[in-house]
């Protein structure tokens, strides 16, 4: 089993923390990992991108030119990745940011309404992890129960009180993924 897998989107939308929770999830489940993030000088409020690697097998480079599986959270993102998704791979989306929809028909296409259903509930903050939650019901590469710890050690110990929020987020996003077409 070898997932390659590129989460894009504006800095702020908790790109960077969805690729180090996947990481340190791939982590605990004794997996060979990969954590690549990339994002302009702006950070927050400009493009940014991670890719992860989860694999059974030893890891030859982190340095990826296609994505079994892209999480997108914007147009330019959506512009930048798309044609870079293998045929046969996987294209999760939220609606939110996004003005021209994919197009392409080799690959599967999933909107998840992440944004809408984060505000709507009051809890903005969740966004990622409701998005994470989208991913891992189409392609469970790692347990919610590791998930959960990656996701402790990954957040100040100060923050630890969120950690049922974020578990009931991503349950929220395993439940609203939909496929597209």
């Amino acid at each position: 089993m070898k997932h390659e897998i590129i989460i894009a989107g504006f800095g702020g939308q908790g790109v960077l923390s969805m690729g180090k929770i996947l990481a340190y999830s791939g982590l605990m489940e004794n997996k060979e990992v990969t954590w690549f993030p990339s994002y302009g000088p702006e950070q927050r409020g400009g493009t940014a991108n991670v890719t992860v690697i989860l694999s059974d097998d030893k890891i030859s480079s982190p340095v990826l030119n296609s994505y079994d599986i892209a999480i997108i959270l914007n147009q330019p993102s959506l512009d930048k990745f798309e044609s870079r998704i293998k045929p046969g791979g996987t294209l999760i989306y939220d609606g939110y940011g996004i003005s021209s929809p994919p197009l392409r028909q080799d690959i599967g296409i999933f909107e998840t309404d992440a944004m809408n259903t984060a505000v709507g509930e009051g809890n903005s903050k969740a966004f990622n992890m409701i998005v994470l939650g989208g991913m891992l019901k189409l392609c469970p590469m790692v347990t919610l129960e590791s998930v959960m710890k990656g996701l402790k050690k990954s957040l100040p110990e100060r923050n630890h009180k969120f950690l049922p929020m974020n578990e009931k987020a991503i349950l929220r996003g395993m439940e609203i993924i939909r496929a597209v077409g």
